[in-house]
């Protein structure tokens, strides 16, 4: 499907919008003062080992140490490492302890591999990978491996011709190290992989020298800005165009795309027109409607979609879609097209973790591969992994979508100050009464000589009109008059009782 990719940029922050047939896709952003983590390279020090946990924290200069695990360490295994960077084969090693790895005040090469969420500080790896236009870099390791989503009929052919580029390579001075072939490189000429071989052995190479002349707590390398990951990452064949709305930031683009992806550098436009890039599609109605929790449908259905600290549930509605022959038929295709809609709100929110999606009930188990079929579909088009299982006995889909920065709502919005984040607040009645039943709890282990009670002006009405009677029976039950004071700055659930 044929892309456009729209860059606003301005000196604070980067927003880039993929759209596809007139809809936008994936957002992407990067404010100057919060960009992102992930990739860098620093020279760590180790703060504090914790056998129980087979962990240890790293002081990495950042405002909370780095979490780094035993089994993200380099060498962590008795065995070989395994072949490929999965989880569940290196659990199934023996792991030589951490307590006998690390110790602290020892200085170490580190690079995050998850950037601080919330309360929980940076995710660190001593396994160092480089991401290269074509390639990712091992400068540890000897694996020579090619992408999972390259065909398998084809991964021997490309691991051999790697396997030789990357071994002439070093016969003639250019280090060791492994290489993984990224997707983008299937096609790539031997050429193109030999120069992408050599641009990351050169990174390599500055971060070891940097390591020895840097102190510890430093950074070494940082990984591309999001302007430069634009070209290597979401700029492929199905993209028409990469307009820029900066004449300096184009300039500077085009140098790096000439030098790393001269096809996408051809694609590269400066954008000169009088509206605001991101108007062309409606982009900013878009970013407002992501942070909404209804998502509408065309059909008249609609989403309802709730993020919480532990997982995002997506709940599917007909609404006022009645538009079919029998009301299987408008179930049917009300779940067909929010399975559509939710790949794309996921993608479009940056929404990771465990999310369960109810969609509505469908008696036909036809109708129910149909639209688990479809909604794997689209989750397939996601350049983020997602796995999706199949119908719960409850009707509902558990999937999982990886996690490694921040989700768009996390990213533009904060909790709400009045609410703490509850989406609700008690009502005035309410309040009142907990302040009624505080006043009594007050009354029996202090004797002032008046309370007075500071609410806001909603709950100060409800104690001068309705409450009244209830206000002045507790007044002549504890022998004391309560006086109050109205205050505009409290929110809905704020009072002080005061003492005199």
């Amino acid at each position: 499907m044929q892309q456009d990719i729209l860059i606003n940029w301005s000196p604070q922050e980067t927003r880039v919008a993929v759209v596809e047939s007139g809809a936008v896709q994936e957002l992407h952003i990067e404010r100057t003062l919060e960009r992102g983590l992930v990739g860098n390279v620093y020279l760590g020090k180790v703060a504090r080992v914790l056998p129980g946990m087979q962990s240890a924290f790293i002081d990495i200069g950042l405002e909370r140490a780095a979490f780094l695990h035993v089994a993200d360490l380099l060498g962590g295994f008795t065995g070989a490492r395994p072949t490929e960077p999965d989880a569940a084969a290196r659990s199934a090693q023996p792991q030589v302890p951490i307590e006998k790895q690390v110790f602290e005040g020892q200085s170490m090469l580190v690079q995050v591999i998850k950037d601080p969420i919330g309360t929980k500080g940076a995710r660190l790896s001593a396994q160092i990978s480089i991401a290269g236009r074509l390639l990712v870099f091992l400068p540890q390791d000897d694996h020579i491996g090619v992408s999972q989503k390259i065909p398998s009929d084809q991964r021997q052919e490309l691991r051999a011709r790697l396997l030789a580029l990357a071994g002439d390579a070093a016969s003639g001075g250019g280090g060791g190290g492994g290489f993984i072939l990224r997707t983008n490189g299937e096609d790539a000429s031997d050429a193109e992989l030999a120069e992408d071989i050599a641009y990351l052995r050169k990174a390599w190479a500055r971060i070891k020298a940097a390591a020895l002349r840097l102190p510890a707590k430093s950074l070494l390398h940082q990984d591309l800005n999001l302007l430069q990951r634009v070209l290597r990452d979401l700029s492929g064949e199905d993209t028409q165009s990469i307009r820029i709305d900066s004449r300096e930031q184009f300039a500077a683009l085009l140098v790096f795309a000439r030098e790393f992806t001269p096809a996408a550098a051809e694609k590269l436009q400066h954008y000169k027109g009088e509206r605001p890039i991101f108007d062309l599609f409606s982009i900013d109605d878009e970013v407002a409607k992501a942070l909404g929790r209804r998502v509408e449908l065309k059909s008249g259905g609609y989403l309802i979609v709730d993020q919480t600290e532990a997982l995002t549930t997506v709940d599917v509605n007909t609404g006022g879609y009645v538009g079919a022959r029998n009301f299987d038929d408008t179930i049917f295709k009300t779940n067909l097209e929010a399975a559509q809609a939710i790949a794309r709100q996921l993608r479009l929110r940056n929404l990771g973790g465990i999310i369960v999606v109810d969609f509505i009930d469908m008696v036909r188990e036809e109708h129910q591969d149909a639209v688990l079929a479809e909604f794997r579909k689209q989750l397939a088009r996601d350049r983020v992994k997602t796995m999706a299982g199949g119908f719960s006995h409850l009707g509902l889909v558990e999937m999982t979508r990886k996690r490694t920065r921040e989700s768009l709502a996390h990213l533009l919005c904060e909790s709400c100050p009045v609410c703490e984040g509850k989406g609700t607040v008690k009502t005035a009645r309410s309040v009142a009464y907990d302040i009624l039943r505080e006043i009594l709890r007050e009354a029996r282990q202090f004797a002032p000589r008046e309370y007075r009670i500071v609410a806001s002006p909603k709950v100060i009405e409800l104690f001068l009109d309705e409450e009244s009677t209830h206000l002045a029976g507790l007044s002549d039950f504890i022998g004391k008059p309560i006086a109050l004071q109205a205050e505009s700055a409290m929110g809905p659930e704020q009072y002080d009782i005061v003492l005199l």
